[in-house]
């Protein structure tokens, strides 16, 4: 194989270790705060840098998140076919990935503002410190939340250097919204969790109330992206008329997953909020333009 071949392979497999396809998830919320803190597109060089910051943390995180977790997903049969626990790729590697991602974050957090700089340290303790928590909380699906609603406030920050109620929102917005699904998606993995001294939602109040608090944080996450639309006057009906699909497909999303029926609970959380986060990036962007 070339060098080139080889690179490819690396590349394929490292964004297979960290399901690069789902970087969108916070990557859209990020987008369109920077866009709003700028007022249409910063600097070129600003944006890069923004760019490059929400790509290696998240990557880095990923990484991480997959090293500490490799004994339950060689125990779990779900998980059990991921690249470490099949031999694939060593943990040794997955994690000089992380950390190679996470000096690249703080370099460029230095490149941004102090307060960037001086904030970038403690989001990655989150992103580190997540995946611990499904050791000894249920609560591990709102850590997760908050560490993906660091990308929004980030963004706005590396544009501003202030905090803004904009940004709050948002941020709002994406913990809720991802709290919401990653309890849909842990469901499937409730007696697993049980069985290893894990914690979720799910060990802890069942899974058909875990439905229910996930229900009740994406209705907070709908609330929270209405009032960011009535606090910025760049969004009117294009934005609006993707809020209404944004919550269609939340009503589908739990409407496809019921206490007794999780054969889905993948294609819900996964799939469907894969589409929420185009919607929301394609009106967002649309409407901070247009």
């Amino acid at each position: 194989m070339s060098l080139l071949g080889r690179f490819y392979g690396k590349l394929h497999s490292y964004g297979v270790l960290v399901m690069f396809q789902h970087t969108i998830f916070s990557f859209s919320f990020a987008i369109v705060a920077l866009l709003l803190a700028a007022g249409g597109l910063p600097s070129w060089d600003l944006l890069a840098i923004i760019l490059v910051a929400l790509l290696a943390a998240r990557t880095g995180a990923n990484a991480l998140n997959r090293v500490i977790d490799a004994e339950f997903d060689r125990r779990n049969p779900r998980t059990a076919n991921r690249q470490i626990p099949r031999g694939e790729m060593s943990k040794k590697e997955a994690l000089w990935l992380s950390v190679v991602c996470f000096v690249v974050t703080l370099a460029a957090a230095l490149m941004l503002n102090p307060l960037c700089a001086v904030l970038a340290p403690p989001a990655i303790f989150f992103m580190v410190i997540y995946s611990y928590t499904k050791r000894f909380t249920p609560l591990c699906h709102l850590v997760l939340g908050f560490t993906c609603s660091i990308a929004p406030v980030g963004a706005w920050l590396a544009v501003t250097g202030h905090f803004s109620w904009t940004a709050i929102f948002l941020a709002g917005a994406n913990m809720c919204w991802v709290a919401g699904f990653d309890i849909i998606y842990g469901a499937q993995d409730a007696q697993f969790d049980h069985a290893n001294g894990l914690y979720s939602m799910s060990t802890e109040f069942g899974v058909a109330f875990a439905l229910v608090i996930s229900r009740m944080l994406h209705s907070v996450a709908m609330i929270c992206l209405i009032v960011v639309g009535l606090l910025r006057p760049e969004f009117g009906w294009i934005y609006y008329t993707g809020m209404v699909f944004v919550l269609l497909l939340l009503l589908v999303e739990h409407r496809v997953v019921k206490p007794d029926h999780l054969q889905h609970a993948t294609f819900a959380s996964y799939n469907i909020n894969e589409l929420v986060s185009i919607v929301f990036l394609t009106c967002g962007v649309l409407d901070a333009f247009l």
